[in-house]
């Protein structure tokens, strides 16, 4: 009797992809963290000045606005849409200008969370608008979602090469979906794009874990080339879970910087929705 064929390396990578994308599913609502969101923003244009001598001949350089949002975090969903997992957010600061101490926004955070009412949980999504912030990426956290087993089918899959995510060698795939509706999501200017996703998967060579995915779309918005990129990385925490590390998004406009979002998270913890949460902190990986 043969010996049977041994598992390609791209059977390997999607089985413990989304072996980690389901325990993620299991873990994410009770997960609490802290997250750090800078922003930049670039300004508009100022008022035609005139200009003389060699800075007459050079375009004006873009000036940005920068806002640092520091905020507890975690994942629930809507009583609307039980199957989609959203990020919720309970602002501890904004550009070091205290709103909430870490005990109190746990606590309103929590209190949201365990609500039966959509509408407290919604105020906490709209929330990072009053402070100024235009268009934050959001619910980026939990893309590992995209790669359950049941939705695997969906994508086609191409090698791309080898890289690094921190000290992990990886092996990267491109994807791009090629079945089911399309997934995401872009407001451009009060406008729903919906787009098929394309990317990249990248995973830890040695075992699969998947370490990075990256998302991103492109269309034309008056005339002007719009690219996203959405890059996140996972790492897993000491309690043995995957988490998000960091989100990074940067949307682009003739290849100039429109607004580039910087997410990182520490002090990863487990919470139960009926208990009073406090524990000790815990650092990120």
């Amino acid at each position: 009797m043969a010996a049977p064929a041994p598992e390609q390396p791209l059977e390997q990578a999607l089985s413990r992809v989304s072996e980690e994308a389901e325990v993620f599913r299991l873990t994410a609502p009770k997960i609490l963290a802290r997250e750090k969101l800078v922003q930049r923003t670039r300004k508009p244009p100022r008022r035609f000045r005139p200009r003389l001598g060699n800075d007459a001949l050079e375009p004006p350089k873009p000036q940005y606005r920068t806002r640092e949002i520091i905020s507890e975090y975690a994942f629930s969903t809507l009583a609307e849409a039980p199957g989609a997992l959203h990020e919720f957010r309970q602002v501890i600061s904004v550009d070091n200008r205290p709103v909430l101490t870490p005990e109190n926004a746990r606590r309103t955070l929590s209190s949201g969370l365990r609500s039966d009412d959509d509408r407290a949980k919604k105020r906490m999504l709209e929330s990072f608008e009053k402070y100024g912030l235009r268009g934050a990426a959001a619910d980026f956290g939990q893309v590992l979602l995209l790669f359950t087993r049941p939705r695997l089918q969906d994508y086609s899959f191409t090698p791309a090469g080898s890289g690094q995510v921190g000290a992990d060698p990886a092996r990267i795939w491109a994807f791009k979906q090629i079945r089911g509706a399309a997934s995401l999501l872009i407001l451009e200017k009060r406008k729903a794009i919906h787009q098929p996703l394309e990317g990249e998967l990248w995973v830890r060579e040695s075992d699969g874990l998947p370490l990075r995915i990256v998302l991103v779309s492109e269309h034309d918005e008056g005339g002007a080339a719009i690219r996203d990129e959405s890059r996140v990385d996972y790492a897993m925490t000491p309690r043995g879970y995957l988490a998000p590390a960091s989100v990074v998004h940067r949307q682009t406009s003739g290849g100039v910087l429109v607004v580039e979002d910087v997410y990182k998270y520490s002090a990863f913890r487990m919470f139960q929705a009926d208990s009073d949460i406090t524990f000790p902190e815990q650092s990120h990986p």
